[in-house]
């Protein structure tokens, strides 16, 4: 852990006074994540999306600016605090130990849940004439049906796994990063604007490749997850979340919530629909600008802005939170089984989109954090889903 203590913000506002009460505070914005991440899929069917496995006649375009911004920030979080949480358990274990129980506690759920849940509702959904057009349809898909919501793991594994090439082969010795004031946060946010831009010249949103042929990615917002990851590392050798101003952060809490607003405003107040589009396409144009600039804004004014005001804000443990962090992993793998089956019972009903998305997102998230809670008692699931006796934390923790 990094260094403890107390120790005052710039700003005059105490920091969160031990390293007990900053993983407090990180307990509370993972869970608010995964939450977010639950009710975002519970929203799919209801609004303009790309795929999704219910399609259902309720629609609203208010989901649009929901998705939208949900996106720029919501799985950006989560790997700022996977990162955050890498040196320590990398430099504890040793980097052997480190990969082995990174396989372990991310690679094993992966492969089980990849090739005994999604691979048999892939070939179910497909009915494919023959085995090797099957697989050739997974690749051309980016592996999507194979892994659905858990290439977020895979990218984990493979961000770590960078992480500790990393540090074997660079022979620096760990650097203490300063605590980023305005000027700093400016400059992250314009490079992750300017970055991700020109990466949509070639690759629109909602686009995924194949990274390294195995993993699926969406090189439209690859930009946000790698740096946020790193980071996050960075955030822990320099003691950033303990450190970091309160004036600081609630500056960008604003600049990410007006950000949001702005984004409402394009895509729901233009008089012009087809702006939409064109803003998701990506390209040169300057709608592709706009929707980098404001995805930029909203991931960096929040990911700072949540992450200080939380901490400022709790300072001790939450029974409830802290029940829901310790089976957050676990909540995150078992959703979307849990979201699409209900979703699927409630297409028939007309009734109003945002009546089904409540219903949906309200059920999701009780029997997802539900059923991870309930894991923990069967030994082999247990152990599968990370749901044993509390641990350390480490960087599978959000």
């Amino acid at each position: 852990m990094a260094r403890s203590g107390t120790a005052r913000a710039h700003g005059g506002t105490p920091a969160v006074r031990s390293n007990s009460e900053r993983l407090v505070s990180l307990d509370v914005v993972r869970v608010a994540v995964i939450v977010m991440v639950i009710v975002h899929h519970a929203a799919q069917p209801y609004g303009p999306t790309g795929e999704w496995p219910v399609t259902d006649a309720a629609q609203s375009d208010w989901f649009r600016p929901f998705y939208t911004v949900n996106a720029a920030v919501g799985l950006g979080l989560l790997f700022l605090l996977a990162g955050y949480f890498v040196p320590q358990t990398c430099e504890r274990k040793g980097p052997r130990r480190f990969l082995r129980e990174r396989w372990t506690r991310i690679g094993v759920p992966l492969v089980v849940f990849a090739f005994a849940a999604n691979l048999p509702i892939a070939w179910a959904v497909d009915q494919p004439a023959s085995f090797g057009g099957f697989v050739g349809s997974l690749y051309d898909d980016a592996w999507t049906p194979l892994y659905l919501h858990l290439w977020f793991l895979g990218h984990l594994m493979l961000y770590s796994s960078a992480y500790v090439t990393w540090r074997r082969f660079s022979g620096r010795a760990p650097h203490s990063w300063p605590t980023p004031g305005h000027r700093s946060i400016l400059a992250f946010t314009l490079g992750l604007v300017g970055v991700t831009w020109v990466i949509r010249w070639w690759y629109s949103v909602d686009e995924w490749v194949p990274l390294l042929w195995v993993i699926p990615a969406e090189p439209a917002r690859l930009p946000q997850y790698v740096s946020l990851f790193v980071l996050g590392a960075m955030a822990y050798r320099g003691d950033w979340l303990r450190t970091m101003p309160s004036g600081v952060g609630r500056t960008w809490l604003g600049v990410g919530l007006a950000a949001s607003l702005c984004m409402v405003a394009v895509q729901m107040l233009a008089p012009d629909s087809s702006r939409y589009n064109q803003l998701a396409n990506g390209g040169l144009g300057w709608q592709s600008v706009v929707r980098s600039g404001l995805e930029g804004l909203v991931c960096a004014g929040l990911a700072v802005g949540v992450l200080v005001v939380v901490r400022d804000l709790v300072h001790r443990p939450l029974r409830l939170v802290s029940a829901m962090a310790a089976t957050s992993y676990a909540a995150y793998i078992l959703h979307m089984y849990i979201v699409v089956p209900i979703q699927a019972a409630i297409a028939e009903p007309d009734v109003s989109p945002f009546l089904k998305f409540s219903v949906v997102a309200v059920l999701a998230v009780l029997l997802s954090f539900g059923a991870a809670h309930l894991s923990g008692r069967v030994p082999g699931i247990r152990r599968l889903l990370g749901t044993g006796p509390p641990r350390v934390p480490e960087a599978t923790s959000s």
